[in-house]
Protein backbone atom coordinates (compact mmCIF):
# COMPACT_ATOMS: atom_id res chain seq x y z
CA UNK A 1 0.00 0.00 0.00
CA UNK A 2 1.20 3.54 -0.70
CA UNK A 3 2.88 5.37 2.15
CA UNK A 4 0.41 7.51 4.09
CA UNK A 5 2.46 10.65 3.44
CA UNK A 6 2.55 10.20 -0.34
CA UNK A 7 -0.36 12.58 -1.14
CA UNK A 8 1.24 15.29 1.03
CA UNK A 9 4.59 14.75 -0.67
CA UNK A 10 3.00 15.10 -4.09
CA UNK A 11 1.26 18.30 -3.01
CA UNK A 12 4.56 19.62 -1.68
CA UNK A 13 6.19 19.00 -5.09
CA UNK A 14 3.42 20.92 -6.82
CA UNK A 15 3.72 23.84 -4.42
CA UNK A 16 7.51 23.91 -4.56
CA UNK A 17 8.03 23.66 -8.32
CA UNK A 18 9.23 27.24 -8.72
CA UNK A 19 11.73 26.75 -5.90
CA UNK A 20 12.98 23.56 -7.59
CA UNK A 21 13.49 25.41 -10.87
CA UNK A 22 15.47 28.16 -9.13
CA UNK A 23 17.67 25.55 -7.47
CA UNK A 24 18.29 23.97 -10.86
CA UNK A 25 19.17 27.36 -12.34
CA UNK A 26 21.75 27.87 -9.62
CA UNK A 27 23.51 24.62 -10.54
CA UNK A 28 23.37 25.46 -14.26
CA UNK A 29 25.17 28.76 -13.71
CA UNK A 30 28.42 26.88 -12.99
CA UNK A 31 30.18 25.95 -16.28
CA UNK A 32 31.38 22.49 -15.23
CA UNK A 33 32.78 21.53 -18.67
CA UNK A 34 34.75 18.35 -18.03
CA UNK A 35 36.65 18.21 -21.34
CA UNK A 36 38.30 21.62 -20.87
CA UNK A 37 41.15 21.86 -18.32
CA UNK A 38 40.32 25.54 -17.94
CA UNK A 39 37.06 24.47 -16.26
CA UNK A 40 38.51 21.83 -13.92
CA UNK A 41 37.94 24.22 -11.03
CA UNK A 42 34.30 24.66 -12.05
CA UNK A 43 33.68 20.91 -12.00
CA UNK A 44 35.01 20.77 -8.45
CA UNK A 45 33.15 23.94 -7.44
CA UNK A 46 29.86 22.43 -8.61
CA UNK A 47 30.66 19.15 -6.85
CA UNK A 48 31.22 20.99 -3.56
CA UNK A 49 28.05 23.02 -4.06
CA UNK A 50 26.00 19.87 -4.68
CA UNK A 51 27.55 18.09 -1.70
CA UNK A 52 26.54 20.94 0.61
CA UNK A 53 23.00 20.92 -0.79
CA UNK A 54 22.65 17.18 -0.28
CA UNK A 55 23.78 17.56 3.31
CA UNK A 56 21.27 20.34 3.87
CA UNK A 57 18.45 18.19 2.46
CA UNK A 58 19.19 15.48 5.02
CA UNK A 59 21.50 13.00 3.32
CA UNK A 60 24.28 11.55 5.44
CA UNK A 61 27.84 10.94 4.31
CA UNK A 62 27.46 13.58 1.61
CA UNK A 63 30.98 13.77 0.27
CA UNK A 64 33.14 14.62 -2.71
CA UNK A 65 35.03 11.52 -3.81
CA UNK A 66 38.51 11.76 -5.27
CA UNK A 67 40.33 8.74 -6.59
CA UNK A 68 43.23 7.65 -4.37
CA UNK A 69 46.61 8.40 -5.87
CA UNK A 70 47.29 4.76 -6.71
CA UNK A 71 44.08 4.61 -8.78
CA UNK A 72 44.60 7.81 -10.74
CA UNK A 73 45.01 7.25 -14.51
CA UNK A 74 48.64 6.97 -15.60
CA UNK A 75 49.93 9.57 -18.03
CA UNK A 76 46.61 11.43 -18.27
CA UNK A 77 44.70 14.19 -16.54
CA UNK A 78 43.68 13.49 -12.99
CA UNK A 79 40.14 12.20 -12.62
CA UNK A 80 37.36 14.67 -11.92
CA UNK A 81 35.56 13.99 -8.62
CA UNK A 82 32.26 12.25 -8.02
CA UNK A 83 29.70 13.27 -5.40
CA UNK A 84 28.21 10.55 -3.18
CA UNK A 85 25.53 10.70 -0.49
CA UNK A 86 23.14 8.31 1.21
CA UNK A 87 20.10 8.05 3.45
CA UNK A 88 19.76 4.60 5.01
CA UNK A 89 17.13 5.28 7.66
CA UNK A 90 14.53 2.92 6.17
CA UNK A 91 16.33 -0.08 7.66
CA UNK A 92 17.51 -3.45 6.42
CA UNK A 93 14.02 -4.67 5.49
CA UNK A 94 13.67 -2.00 2.82
CA UNK A 95 15.62 -1.96 -0.48
CA UNK A 96 18.47 0.42 -1.25
CA UNK A 97 17.99 2.41 -4.44
CA UNK A 98 21.07 3.87 -6.12
CA UNK A 99 20.42 6.95 -8.25
CA UNK A 100 23.15 7.78 -10.79
CA UNK A 101 23.48 11.10 -12.58
CA UNK A 102 26.27 13.30 -13.89
CA UNK A 103 27.04 16.91 -13.13
CA UNK A 104 29.54 17.69 -15.89
CA UNK A 105 28.63 19.53 -19.09
CA UNK A 106 29.40 19.52 -22.79
CA UNK A 107 31.44 22.44 -24.20
CA UNK A 108 29.70 25.40 -25.84
CA UNK A 109 32.57 27.19 -27.59
CA UNK A 110 31.72 28.14 -31.16
CA UNK A 111 28.04 27.16 -30.89
CA UNK A 112 25.39 29.66 -32.08
CA UNK A 113 23.35 30.01 -28.88
CA UNK A 114 20.43 32.44 -28.86
CA UNK A 115 20.96 33.06 -25.13
CA UNK A 116 24.05 32.82 -22.89
CA UNK A 117 24.53 29.06 -22.38
CA UNK A 118 25.37 29.33 -18.67
CA UNK A 119 22.66 31.87 -17.83
CA UNK A 120 19.37 29.92 -17.69
CA UNK A 121 16.50 31.55 -19.60
CA UNK A 122 12.82 30.51 -19.59
CA UNK A 123 10.75 30.76 -22.78
CA UNK A 124 7.25 29.82 -23.82
CA UNK A 125 7.15 27.43 -26.79
CA UNK A 126 4.27 25.71 -28.63
CA UNK A 127 4.82 22.59 -26.48
CA UNK A 128 5.07 24.48 -23.18
CA UNK A 129 7.58 26.43 -21.13
CA UNK A 130 11.23 25.48 -21.55
CA UNK A 131 14.42 26.33 -19.67
CA UNK A 132 17.42 27.02 -21.93
CA UNK A 133 20.95 26.37 -20.66
CA UNK A 134 23.81 23.98 -21.26
CA UNK A 135 23.11 20.85 -19.21
CA UNK A 136 19.51 21.80 -18.45
CA UNK A 137 18.24 18.35 -19.43
CA UNK A 138 21.56 16.53 -19.89
CA UNK A 139 21.82 15.81 -17.06
CA UNK A 140 21.31 18.45 -14.39
CA UNK A 141 17.53 18.26 -14.22
CA UNK A 142 17.72 14.46 -14.33
CA UNK A 143 19.36 14.12 -10.93
CA UNK A 144 17.95 17.36 -9.51
CA UNK A 145 14.50 15.82 -9.98
CA UNK A 146 15.61 13.12 -7.54
CA UNK A 147 17.07 15.64 -5.12
CA UNK A 148 13.74 17.50 -5.07
CA UNK A 149 11.73 14.27 -4.68
CA UNK A 150 13.80 13.06 -1.71
CA UNK A 151 13.67 16.49 -0.09
CA UNK A 152 9.87 16.49 -0.36
CA UNK A 153 9.67 13.04 1.24
CA UNK A 154 11.92 14.05 4.13
CA UNK A 155 10.08 17.34 4.66
CA UNK A 156 6.54 15.94 4.55
CA UNK A 157 6.96 12.35 5.69
CA UNK A 158 9.99 12.66 7.94
CA UNK A 159 11.61 9.73 6.17
CA UNK A 160 12.09 8.07 2.80
CA UNK A 161 10.08 4.95 1.91
CA UNK A 162 13.31 3.12 1.05
CA UNK A 163 17.05 3.58 1.43
CA UNK A 164 18.63 5.86 -1.16
CA UNK A 165 22.16 6.43 -2.40
CA UNK A 166 23.20 9.07 -4.92
CA UNK A 167 26.30 8.99 -7.07
CA UNK A 168 26.94 11.95 -9.36
CA UNK A 169 29.77 11.56 -11.85
CA UNK A 170 32.00 14.38 -13.05
CA UNK A 171 33.20 12.75 -16.29
CA UNK A 172 30.22 11.34 -18.18
CA UNK A 173 30.56 13.86 -20.99
CA UNK A 174 34.10 12.65 -21.69
CA UNK A 175 33.08 8.99 -21.80
CA UNK A 176 33.29 8.03 -18.09
CA UNK A 177 36.98 7.03 -18.36
CA UNK A 178 37.42 6.62 -14.60
CA UNK A 179 33.98 5.53 -13.43
CA UNK A 180 35.04 1.91 -13.02
CA UNK A 181 38.01 3.07 -10.95
CA UNK A 182 35.54 4.83 -8.64
CA UNK A 183 33.49 1.62 -8.45
CA UNK A 184 36.60 -0.28 -7.39
CA UNK A 185 37.81 2.38 -4.95
CA UNK A 186 34.44 3.07 -3.29
CA UNK A 187 32.34 -0.12 -3.56
CA UNK A 188 30.11 0.90 -0.65
CA UNK A 189 28.98 4.00 -2.56
CA UNK A 190 27.58 1.75 -5.31
CA UNK A 191 26.17 -1.14 -3.24
CA UNK A 192 22.41 -1.30 -3.83
CA UNK A 193 19.43 -3.54 -4.60
CA UNK A 194 18.13 -1.57 -7.59
CA UNK A 195 19.73 1.16 -9.70
CA UNK A 196 18.13 4.14 -11.41
CA UNK A 197 20.33 5.66 -14.12
CA UNK A 198 18.87 9.04 -14.95
CA UNK A 199 20.35 10.34 -18.21
CA UNK A 200 17.99 9.30 -20.99
CA UNK A 201 15.16 10.59 -23.17
CA UNK A 202 11.38 10.45 -23.36
CA UNK A 203 9.67 9.89 -26.74
CA UNK A 204 7.75 13.15 -26.32
CA UNK A 205 6.78 15.65 -23.65
CA UNK A 206 3.57 13.63 -23.14
CA UNK A 207 4.96 10.08 -23.33
CA UNK A 208 7.49 8.86 -20.75
CA UNK A 209 10.16 6.34 -21.65
CA UNK A 210 12.23 3.71 -19.90
CA UNK A 211 15.35 2.91 -21.90
CA UNK A 212 16.06 -0.78 -22.42
CA UNK A 213 18.65 -0.76 -25.22
CA UNK A 214 21.59 1.22 -26.53
CA UNK A 215 23.61 0.90 -29.69
CA UNK A 216 27.35 0.41 -29.35
CA UNK A 217 30.05 2.36 -31.15
CA UNK A 218 32.80 1.21 -33.51
CA UNK A 219 35.19 3.49 -35.39
CA UNK A 220 37.27 2.26 -38.32
CA UNK A 221 39.59 3.74 -40.91
CA UNK A 222 39.07 2.43 -44.43
CA UNK A 223 41.90 3.14 -46.87
CA UNK A 224 42.28 2.63 -50.61
CA UNK A 225 45.76 2.75 -52.19
CA UNK A 226 46.98 2.21 -55.75
CA UNK A 227 50.58 3.43 -56.03
CA UNK A 228 53.59 4.61 -54.06
CA UNK A 229 53.32 8.25 -55.20
CA UNK A 230 50.88 10.71 -56.71
CA UNK A 231 50.84 10.71 -60.52
CA UNK A 232 49.76 13.22 -63.19
CA UNK A 233 46.03 12.95 -63.86
CA UNK A 234 46.41 14.04 -67.46
CA UNK A 235 48.95 11.32 -68.21
CA UNK A 236 47.41 8.48 -66.23
CA UNK A 237 43.69 9.29 -65.99
CA UNK A 238 41.63 6.44 -67.52
CA UNK A 239 44.72 4.21 -67.25
CA UNK A 240 45.25 3.59 -63.53
CA UNK A 241 42.85 3.46 -60.56
CA UNK A 242 42.02 6.64 -58.67
CA UNK A 243 41.93 5.72 -54.94
CA UNK A 244 39.67 8.69 -54.15
CA UNK A 245 37.03 7.44 -56.57
CA UNK A 246 37.55 3.88 -55.34
CA UNK A 247 36.96 5.06 -51.76
CA UNK A 248 33.68 6.72 -52.75
CA UNK A 249 32.58 3.57 -54.57
CA UNK A 250 33.57 1.40 -51.62
CA UNK A 251 31.64 3.41 -49.04
CA UNK A 252 28.63 3.62 -51.35
CA UNK A 253 28.39 -0.13 -51.68
CA UNK A 254 28.21 -0.54 -47.89
CA UNK A 255 24.83 1.21 -47.84
CA UNK A 256 21.48 0.87 -49.59
CA UNK A 257 19.73 3.52 -51.68
CA UNK A 258 18.56 5.25 -48.49
CA UNK A 259 22.12 5.46 -47.15
CA UNK A 260 21.48 2.79 -44.50
CA UNK A 261 24.13 0.23 -43.69
CA UNK A 262 23.50 -3.04 -45.51
CA UNK A 263 25.84 -5.31 -43.61
CA UNK A 264 24.86 -7.36 -40.56
CA UNK A 265 21.19 -6.32 -40.16
CA UNK A 266 19.85 -6.88 -36.65
CA UNK A 267 16.75 -9.06 -36.16
CA UNK A 268 13.78 -7.22 -34.65
CA UNK A 269 11.21 -8.95 -32.46
CA UNK A 270 7.78 -8.62 -34.17
CA UNK A 271 6.01 -7.87 -30.87
CA UNK A 272 8.48 -5.09 -30.07
CA UNK A 273 8.12 -3.74 -33.60
CA UNK A 274 4.38 -3.33 -33.06
CA UNK A 275 4.84 -1.41 -29.81
CA UNK A 276 7.40 0.84 -31.49
CA UNK A 277 4.67 2.22 -33.74
CA UNK A 278 3.52 4.30 -30.76
CA UNK A 279 6.79 6.26 -30.75
CA UNK A 280 6.10 9.71 -32.26
CA UNK A 281 8.76 9.91 -34.97
CA UNK A 282 6.70 11.33 -37.82
CA UNK A 283 8.03 13.66 -40.49
CA UNK A 284 7.08 16.79 -38.55
CA UNK A 285 8.92 15.64 -35.42
CA UNK A 286 12.08 14.69 -37.31
CA UNK A 287 12.12 17.80 -39.49
CA UNK A 288 12.04 19.98 -36.37
CA UNK A 289 14.33 17.88 -34.17
CA UNK A 290 17.00 17.35 -36.87
CA UNK A 291 16.73 20.91 -38.23
CA UNK A 292 16.18 19.68 -41.78
CA UNK A 293 16.24 22.24 -44.58
CA UNK A 294 13.04 23.04 -46.51
CA UNK A 295 12.32 20.26 -48.98
CA UNK A 296 14.54 17.69 -47.26
CA UNK A 297 12.52 14.79 -45.90
CA UNK A 298 13.39 12.11 -43.33
CA UNK A 299 14.29 8.69 -44.66
CA UNK A 300 11.34 6.37 -45.42
CA UNK A 301 10.40 3.60 -43.02
CA UNK A 302 10.45 0.74 -45.56
CA UNK A 303 9.95 -2.57 -43.71
CA UNK A 304 10.73 -1.24 -40.21
CA UNK A 305 9.54 1.61 -38.03
CA UNK A 306 11.73 4.65 -37.57
CA UNK A 307 12.17 3.68 -33.93
CA UNK A 308 13.53 0.32 -35.06
CA UNK A 309 15.93 2.00 -37.49
CA UNK A 310 17.16 4.43 -34.83
CA UNK A 311 17.40 2.05 -31.88
CA UNK A 312 17.83 -1.51 -33.14
CA UNK A 313 19.79 -1.38 -36.42
CA UNK A 314 23.50 -0.71 -37.08
CA UNK A 315 24.29 2.46 -39.00
CA UNK A 316 27.27 4.25 -40.51
CA UNK A 317 28.44 7.87 -40.65
CA UNK A 318 31.50 9.32 -42.39
CA UNK A 319 33.46 11.28 -39.76
CA UNK A 320 36.34 12.47 -41.92
CA UNK A 321 38.29 11.74 -45.10
CA UNK A 322 41.80 12.36 -46.40
CA UNK A 323 40.38 13.85 -49.60
CA UNK A 324 42.05 17.21 -50.35
CA UNK A 325 40.33 20.28 -48.95
CA UNK A 326 39.44 23.32 -51.09
CA UNK A 327 42.58 25.31 -51.81
CA UNK A 328 44.75 22.18 -51.93
CA UNK A 329 43.71 21.01 -55.37
CA UNK A 330 46.22 19.67 -57.87
CA UNK A 331 45.86 17.77 -61.12
CA UNK A 332 47.01 14.47 -59.76
CA UNK A 333 45.74 11.03 -58.97
CA UNK A 334 46.53 10.70 -55.30
CA UNK A 335 48.33 7.56 -54.23
CA UNK A 336 45.77 6.77 -51.53
CA UNK A 337 42.57 7.94 -49.91
CA UNK A 338 40.98 7.05 -46.60
CA UNK A 339 37.88 7.70 -44.53
CA UNK A 340 37.09 7.34 -40.85
CA UNK A 341 33.72 5.68 -40.40
CA UNK A 342 31.61 5.66 -37.25
CA UNK A 343 29.42 2.60 -36.98
CA UNK A 344 26.63 2.19 -34.45
CA UNK A 345 26.37 -1.40 -33.28
CA UNK A 346 22.88 -2.84 -32.92
CA UNK A 347 21.74 -3.92 -29.42
CA UNK A 348 22.89 -7.47 -28.81
CA UNK A 349 25.50 -7.24 -31.56
CA UNK A 350 29.23 -7.02 -30.89
CA UNK A 351 31.80 -4.66 -32.32
CA UNK A 352 33.90 -7.69 -33.27
CA UNK A 353 31.12 -9.16 -35.40
CA UNK A 354 30.41 -5.85 -37.12
CA UNK A 355 34.11 -5.23 -37.77
CA UNK A 356 34.48 -8.68 -39.31
CA UNK A 357 31.44 -8.16 -41.55
CA UNK A 358 32.63 -4.71 -42.61
CA UNK A 359 36.14 -5.95 -43.38
CA UNK A 360 34.77 -8.83 -45.41
CA UNK A 361 32.49 -6.51 -47.43
CA UNK A 362 35.19 -3.88 -47.99
CA UNK A 363 38.01 -6.17 -49.06
CA UNK A 364 36.04 -8.52 -51.30
CA UNK A 365 36.54 -7.55 -54.96
CA UNK A 366 37.85 -4.02 -54.25
CA UNK A 367 36.73 -1.29 -56.70
CA UNK A 368 39.15 -1.04 -59.63
CA UNK A 369 41.38 -3.59 -57.90
CA UNK A 370 42.86 -1.10 -55.40
CA UNK A 371 44.47 -2.24 -52.16
CA UNK A 372 41.95 -1.92 -49.31
CA UNK A 373 42.74 -1.95 -45.60
CA UNK A 374 40.37 -1.68 -42.64
CA UNK A 375 41.73 -0.72 -39.21
CA UNK A 376 39.79 -0.41 -35.98
CA UNK A 377 40.39 2.85 -34.11
CA UNK A 378 40.65 3.13 -30.35
CA UNK A 379 37.67 3.91 -28.15
CA UNK A 380 34.17 2.75 -28.92
CA UNK A 381 31.64 1.14 -26.63
CA UNK A 382 29.55 -1.98 -26.27
CA UNK A 383 25.89 -2.21 -27.18
CA UNK A 384 23.37 -2.94 -24.44
CA UNK A 385 20.13 -4.91 -24.59
CA UNK A 386 18.01 -5.43 -21.50
CA UNK A 387 14.89 -7.38 -20.60
CA UNK A 388 13.07 -4.96 -18.28
CA UNK A 389 10.75 -7.30 -16.41
CA UNK A 390 10.12 -7.98 -12.75
CA UNK A 391 8.79 -6.20 -9.66
CA UNK A 392 11.02 -3.13 -10.04
CA UNK A 393 9.67 -2.41 -13.51
CA UNK A 394 6.10 -3.10 -12.47
CA UNK A 395 6.72 -0.52 -9.73
CA UNK A 396 8.01 1.92 -12.36
CA UNK A 397 4.89 1.39 -14.46
CA UNK A 398 2.67 2.23 -11.48
CA UNK A 399 4.73 5.30 -10.58
CA UNK A 400 4.66 6.69 -14.10
CA UNK A 401 0.97 5.97 -14.48
CA UNK A 402 0.34 8.22 -11.47
CA UNK A 403 2.69 11.03 -12.51
CA UNK A 404 2.31 11.02 -16.30
CA UNK A 405 -1.12 9.48 -16.72
CA UNK A 406 0.28 6.52 -18.64
CA UNK A 407 2.88 3.78 -18.37
CA UNK A 408 6.29 4.44 -19.93
CA UNK A 409 7.20 3.04 -23.32
CA UNK A 410 10.16 0.66 -23.42
CA UNK A 411 12.45 2.58 -25.73
CA UNK A 412 15.99 2.48 -27.05
CA UNK A 413 18.65 5.09 -27.68
CA UNK A 414 20.50 5.25 -30.95
CA UNK A 415 23.57 6.72 -29.33
CA UNK A 416 26.15 5.07 -27.14
CA UNK A 417 26.42 5.81 -23.41
CA UNK A 418 29.53 4.13 -21.99
CA UNK A 419 28.42 4.25 -18.36
CA UNK A 420 25.26 2.24 -19.14
CA UNK A 421 27.26 -0.62 -20.64
CA UNK A 422 29.56 -0.45 -17.61
CA UNK A 423 26.68 -0.64 -15.15
CA UNK A 424 25.20 -3.47 -17.19
CA UNK A 425 28.46 -5.41 -17.02
CA UNK A 426 29.11 -4.75 -13.33
CA UNK A 427 25.57 -4.86 -11.98
CA UNK A 428 23.58 -6.73 -14.60
CA UNK A 429 22.11 -8.98 -11.91
CA UNK A 430 20.24 -5.98 -10.45
CA UNK A 431 17.21 -4.16 -11.85
CA UNK A 432 18.50 -1.21 -13.91
CA UNK A 433 15.85 1.47 -14.44
CA UNK A 434 16.91 4.05 -17.04
CA UNK A 435 14.92 7.26 -17.07
CA UNK A 436 15.51 10.96 -17.68
CA UNK A 437 14.07 14.34 -18.58
CA UNK A 438 15.16 14.80 -22.19
CA UNK A 439 12.71 14.95 -25.11
CA UNK A 440 13.09 15.27 -28.90
CA UNK A 441 13.35 19.09 -28.68
CA UNK A 442 16.08 19.07 -26.01
CA UNK A 443 19.01 19.29 -28.49
CA UNK A 444 21.44 17.87 -25.95
CA UNK A 445 25.10 18.46 -26.92
CA UNK A 446 24.03 21.21 -29.30
CA UNK A 447 23.21 24.91 -29.19
CA UNK A 448 20.09 26.03 -27.31
CA UNK A 449 19.80 22.90 -25.19
CA UNK A 450 16.59 23.07 -23.19
CA UNK A 451 14.43 21.35 -20.59
CA UNK A 452 10.65 21.13 -20.86
CA UNK A 453 9.51 22.28 -17.43
CA UNK A 454 6.36 20.17 -17.61
CA UNK A 455 8.54 17.08 -18.08
CA UNK A 456 10.69 18.19 -15.13
CA UNK A 457 7.57 18.48 -12.95
CA UNK A 458 6.28 15.05 -13.97
CA UNK A 459 9.72 13.51 -13.49
CA UNK A 460 9.86 14.74 -9.89
CA UNK A 461 6.41 13.29 -9.17
CA UNK A 462 7.31 10.01 -10.86
CA UNK A 463 10.38 9.81 -8.63
CA UNK A 464 8.27 10.45 -5.52
CA UNK A 465 5.99 7.59 -6.47
CA UNK A 466 8.82 5.31 -7.62
CA UNK A 467 10.62 5.51 -4.27
CA UNK A 468 7.42 4.46 -2.55
CA UNK A 469 6.58 1.72 -5.07
CA UNK A 470 10.10 0.26 -4.94
CA UNK A 471 10.05 0.37 -1.16
CA UNK A 472 6.92 -1.78 -1.18
CA UNK A 473 7.73 -4.06 -4.12
CA UNK A 474 11.26 -4.99 -3.02
CA UNK A 475 10.82 -5.14 0.77
CA UNK A 476 12.37 -8.16 2.46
Amino acid sequence: MPHAARPRVMASVDAGLESAIRRLEGFLAIPAISCDPAHDGDVRRLAEHVRADLERVGFTRARVLDLPEERQPVGARRAHPCVAAEWLGAGASKPTVLVYGHLDLQPVKGEPWDTPPHEPVRKQTPSGERLYARGAADDMAGWVSWLVATEAWLAEGGELPCNVKLILEGEEEIGSPNLERFMDAFPDAFAADVMVLTDTENPSVDIPGLTVSLRGLLEVEVACASSTSDVHSGLYGNLVPDPAIALCMLVARLVDDDGRLKILPNPVDPAWLETSRDVPLGDDVLVAAAHLRPGVKPLPERHLTRAAWAWRQPSVTILSTSLPQPGLEKNAIRKQASAVLSLRVGPGQTREALLEALTRAATAAPPMGVEVTVKERSGGSMSWDYNAVGPAFEAADRAYREAWGREPLRIGIGGSIPFVALFGRRFGNLPLVLNGVMDPQTTAHGPNESLHLGVFHKAIKANVALLDELGEALSA
